[in-house]
């Protein structure tokens, strides 16, 4: 597999126009001036704010996927509609947070009466095959737009629109089917939607425009109003591109700048940020690679995960910080995160943060139909939770991470 990514990236180098400098923003992704903006959680300049109130918004967000040890969304089932949103919902205000960055794309009638008792809001994470063959092929826009448009009406239908911060297209592309892509279509560099206008991106950028674009349209049509919009990425394939350990070449970089803000993954250990220079306070290059992000963003930036695995091992020592984590490691970092973000340069564009995630979720990686049913010690997808999932299915305390962030979310910096 990796000689082939290998192939694949050789051949795009070589057929693909040569990126801007390393110091050069790229291109901005517009929205058309007659697009509609959101009703309530909107973009001015690189901030977003609420329009009732005109404030500036910082979220202080989890990431949430409520499965519990025996259930699993592999095969499309939704979580649980029982008494487990009362407890986490609990939880969740006890660490001062207010947003949930939301992954099942059908949430049940229970989680959404508990978001009204809570008064928090929500960003809706889409999920689309990251593996596909080709982001530009018919029949996979044709599949994943029907898709998106399934969980925008379960958004109005059983949602709340009213708490709805955004739709997140999207969530880590893997690398060799964005190369794989480009190289399929090196001519295609521009999208002139009906709301969605982008020139001088790649292949897969256009991929991502032209569903953001439909997506939009179809929320607008359908219900008369929109939301923010955006794809999720993660830096192991841009936007910050002069890092000797990306899985793409410059040229395949993606920017998730193709929407309203810009959401992005940013794990401490994660390629392009390990190999960032020093910030300019706290000289961790997590602070580095902040800086340097916000210096070429022109919109809100959201940090959409970052978290620590806590599995017994670390599995994969070729992936240093994949797993192996103490419990009082994880509260330090999380504390260094917050301090490395809010003392950076261009801190004022960061729009929030959501730390990854509220419960370990045993379904993950879902080896085997039995997956959901164990914790796997190997695996340590199923460790990132800051509760573990006791035997009575109640959640318990990962030592003092969740303290860790409730100190964090109560400062006022």
């Amino acid at each position: 597999m990796r000689l082939q990514i290998a192939r694949l990236s050789l051949l795009a180098l070589l057929a693909l126009p040569a990126p801007a400098a390393a110091d050069q923003a790229f291109p901005v992704a517009g929205i058309a001036p007659h697009t509609p903006a959101p009703q309530r959680y909107a973009t001015k300049g690189t901030s977003i704010v609420d329009r009732k109130s005109g404030a500036p918004m910082f979220f202080r967000g989890i990431g949430y996927s409520p499965y519990l040890p025996g259930e699993t969304p592999l095969q499309g089932a939704p979580p649980g509609n029982d008494g487990r949103y009362d407890e986490h919902f609990r939880l969740m205000r006890d660490m001062g947070v207010d947003y949930l960055h939301v992954f099942p794309m059908k949430m049940p009638e229970k989680f959404f009466l508990e978001l009204d008792k809570s008064g928090m809001t929500y960003g809706q994470d889409i999920w689309i095959w990251a593996y596909a063959e080709d982001f530009l092929a018919e029949d996979f826009q044709k599949k994943t737009f029907e898709d998106i448009k399934a969980a925008i009406d379960h958004a109005y239908k059983i949602g709340r629109p009213d708490r709805l911060v955004l739709f997140s297209i999207g969530d880590e592309l893997q690398a060799d089917s964005v190369v794989r892509t480009d190289l399929r279509h090196p001519e295609v560099r521009s999208y002139q939607g009906k709301h969605i206008q982008v020139t001088q991106r790649t292949p897969t950028e256009i991929a991502l425009a032209r569903l953001i674009d439909r997506a939009m349209d179809y929320e607008l049509t359908t219900y008369g109003q929109r939301h923010l919009y955006c794809h999720t990425s993660w830096t192991h394939i841009g936007p910050v591109t002069d890092r000797p350990d990306l899985e793409v070449p410059a040229v395949n970089a993606v920017n998730p700048d193709l929407g309203d803000l810009v959401c992005l993954n940013v794990y401490t250990y994660a390629r392009g940020v390990r190999t960032s220079p020093p910030g300019s306070v706290t000289a961790t290059p997590y602070q580095g690679y902040l800086e340097e992000l916000a210096m070429q963003a022109g919109k809100p930036i959201f940090i959409t995960q970052v978290g620590y695995s806590t599995s017994p091992y670390e599995p994969k020592p070729w992936v240093p910080g994949f797993g192996g984590h103490s419990h009082q490691a994880v509260a330090d970092s999380f504390a260094a995160i917050w301090q490395d973000l809010r003392t950076a340069r261009g801190t004022d564009k960061f729009c929030g943060i959501s730390f990854f995630e509220l419960q370990d979720e045993w379904w993950k990686s879902g080896e085997d139909p039995t997956d959901s049913t164990r914790h796997e010690e190997q695996d340590p997808e199923e460790w990132f939770g800051l509760f573990a999932v006791g035997d009575d299915r109640r959640l318990l305390p990962k030592g003092e991470i969740p303290q860790s962030l409730s100190k964090i979310y109560g400062s006022r910096r």
